[in-house]
C-alpha cells in the first residue's frame, strides 16, 4: 500500500478491520452464522485470503426478517417522521464520508478497483448518495383527488412503505451500491435486510458498523453476509419479505422473478447490458474516442452500462478505433493500490475466465484482436484490456454480456436513423446507449428510437443521483434514483370520504 496516496491511519483501520471475525448484523447485534460457517475472501489482486466473513444461511434470513419486521412495525421506527429519517440519513453520510479513505481501501482489497476510484465512487460518491435520498424523506407523498361521481366527496392517496425489503448487491460497486439502495428504501419508512456479494462483503460490512453508529434502530438494517445460492436464495423466497431489489445478472434476475412469486412480492431489478456507442464523422472524434476507451476499461469493464459495443461511421473507423486501441495499450495494469494503476484485476478467477473464454470465442467466430486477448502472468486476476475487430451481431461475444475489458468494435455506412436504431436495438438488452455527432437533431432523433433506459449524448457515462436508472427488455424492472427509485419502496393506499 503506498503512503503517498493511501494514508496510515486508512492502512491501519483496514488492516485492524480485517483481522477481526467479520459476523452478521441482525437486529442491532453482530453475531456469527447460525451454525459459525464462514467463508474466505480473496484479494483478487494477489489470489490470496486477506479475510473472512460469516456465511449467514436460512436460519441467519429468519433472524433477520423478524428482526426487520418487529423494527417495521413497533417505535421509534415505525413512528418516525420523514425529517427525523433525513437526519439519520444525512449524520450517515457524513460518517462515511470522515471514513472515505478505510472504506475506499477495503472496496479496493475487495473488488480490486483502483484506490482513486474507490475514493471517488465508493466513499464520497455514496455518501453524496445518502444526501440525495434524504431530500426525499420529507417530499414523498399523496395528493387529493376530484371525483366524478355523483356527490361530494373527499378523497386523497397515501404513499406508504412497502414493508421489510430484502436488497442483494453485486461485487463491481459494492459499496456504492449497498448505500444506494439503502438510502432510498429507509428514505420512506422501510427496514431492510441487505446482502452483499460473497466476494466483496467487507464495505458494506463495515458500512453497517457505520449505521449503529449513527443511531439507526435495531432491525431497521441487518446484514446477511453468504452465498447467493444459500442466503441470497432464502431471503428471496422467504413469505415475510415484501419487497426484492437486485443488482446482476439477468439470468439471476430471472431465478429471483420465479423465486417471488410465492407471495407475489413486490421485484426491482437492474440487470445487464450491452450497451452501444455510436459516433458519427462530425463527432468531436478525440473527446469520443477517450470517452469510448474510458467507458469499456473503467473498473476493468465490470460495469453494467459499459459500452461494449462501438459503432463507428466507416470514414473515421480507423481514426477511432486506432485511438482507443492506444489508449488500450497506455493503460497501467495492476493492483488497486499501487497509485500508478489506471486498471486493476478482474473480481476473481472465474471471472478471469469467464471473460478470456468470450475472447477465445469471438477469435474462433472470425473477430481480430487488434490488442489484449490474453490473461496476464503473475499472481492475481488480471486479463489484458483488449480491442475486437470484425466482429458481427451474430457472434457470441457481441450478443452476450462480457463484464469484462473487452471492446467489440464494428463499422457503419449508413446513417439513417432508423437503420441505426435497428443496429443499436439488435439485442436482449436495453440499459444504456451513447451517441457522439455535432447533429442535435439526428442525435435527438436516434435517442428516441433507442430502446434503452439512459442515453447519453457528448459525455461520458455519469450516475447521478437525480436521474432514474433502468433498463427496457432484459435489462430488468423498475428504476432506481430520482423520485421513481424512492417510490418504487412505497404502496399507493386510495382513501375516500363522503361528505
Amino acid at each position: 500500500m503506498n503512503a503517498a496516496l493511501i494514508s496510515d491511519d486508512a492502512t491501519a483501520k483496514a488492516r485492524a478491520f480485517t483481522q477481526r471475525p467479520r459476523e452478521l448484523l441482525i437486529a442491532g447485534n453482530w453475531r456469527p452464522a447460525a451454525d459459525a460457517a464462514t467463508f474466505e475472501v480473496i484479494d483478487p489482486a494477489t489470489g490470496r485470503r486477506f479475510a473472512s466473513a460469516a456465511a449467514g444461511d436460512a436460519a441467519d434470513i429468519d433472524a433477520a426478517v423478524a428482526a426487520a419486521r418487529a423494527a417495521f412495525e413497533t417505535p421509534p421506527w415505525s413512528t418516525s417522521t420523514p425529517s427525523g429519517r433525513a437526519r439519520l440519513l444525512l449524520k450517515l453520510a457524513d460518517l462515511i464520508e470522515a471514513n472515505g479513505d478505510e472504506l475506499a481501501l477495503l472496496e479496493t482489497l475487495d473488488n480490486g478497483m483502483p484506490f482513486r476510484m474507490a475514493r471517488m465512487i465508493a466513499a464520497f460518491g455514496a455518501a453524496e448518495s445518502l444526501r440525495y435520498h434524504a431530500g426525499w424523506a420529507t417530499k414523498i407523498g399523496g395528493e387529493t383527488v376530484n371525483l366524478s361521481v355523483p356527490g361530494e366527496w373527499h378523497a386523497y392517496t397515501l404513499r406508504e412503505p412497502v414493508g421489510v425489503v430484502g436488497q442483494i448487491v453485486p461485487w463491481n460497486f459494492p459499496l456504492a451500491m449497498a448505500v444506494a439502495k439503502i438510502a432510498a428504501a429507509l428514505a420512506v419508512g422501510c427496514t431492510v435486510i441487505l446482502k452483499p456479494a460473497e466476494q466483496t462483503p467487507l464495505s458494506t460490512v463495515r458500512l453497517g458498523e457505520l449505521v449503529l453508529e449513527a443511531g439507526f434502530p435495531p432491525g431497521v438494517v441487518n446484514i446477511i453476509t453468504g452465498y447467493g445460492e444459500t442466503a441470497g436464495r432464502a431471503l428471496v423466497a422467504h413469505p415475510g419479505v415484501d419487497k426484492i431489489a437486485f443488482t446482476g445478472s439477468t439470468a439471476v434476475g430471472k431465478e429471483i422473478l420465479r423465486a417471488c412469486a410465492g407471495n407475489l412480492k413486490r421485484v426491482t431489478l437492474e440487470l445487464g447490458g450491452k450497451s452501444p456507442v455510436i459516433i458519427f464523422p462530425d463527432a468531436d472524434l478525440k473527446a469520443a474516442t477517450d470517452v469510448a476507451a474510458r467507458g469499456i476499461f473503467m473498473n476493468t469493464g465490470q460495469v453494467c452500462a459499459a459500452g461494449s459495443r462501438l459503432f463507428v461511421h466507416e470514414r473515421v473507423f480507423d481514426q477511432v478505433v486506432g485511438g482507443v486501441v492506444e489508449r488500450a495499450r497506455a493503460l497501467r495494469v495492476g493492483a488497486g493500490t499501487d497509485p500508478t494503476t489506471d486498471m486493476g484485476p478482474v473480481v476473481s478467477d472465474v471471472q478471469r475466465q469467464r471473460v478470456t473464454g468470450y475472447i477465445r470465442a469471438g477469435v474462433e467466430d472470425g473477430a481480430r484482436v487488434l490488442t489484449g486477448g490474453a490473461e496476464m502472468p503473475g499472481p492475481g486476476y488480471f486479463v489484458e484490456p483488449t480491442v475486437l475487430a470484425g466482429t458481427t451481431a451474430k457472434m457470441k461475444v457481441v450478443r452476450e454480456e462480457i463484464f469484462g475489458p473487452v471492446l467489440c468494435a464494428m463499422s457503419f455506412s449508413d446513417t439513417d436513423v432508423d437503420a441505426l436504431a435497428r443496429m443499436a436495438n439488435d439485442t436482449e438488452y436495453g440499459l444504456a446507449a451513447s451517441i457522439w455527432t455535432r447533429d442535435i437533431s439526428v442525435a435527438h432523433r436516434l435517442a428516441r428510437r433507442i430502446k434503452a433506459g439512459s442515453v447519453r449524448i457528448n459525455t461520458p457515462g455519469s450516475v447521478d443521483s437525480a436521474l432514474p436508472l433502468g433498463g427496457f427488455k432484459q435489462s430488468g424492472w423498475g428504476r432506481e434514483n430520482g423520485r421513481e427509485g424512492t417510490e418504487i419502496y412505497t404502496e399507493i393506499k386510495s382513501v375516500t370520504v363522503g361528505l
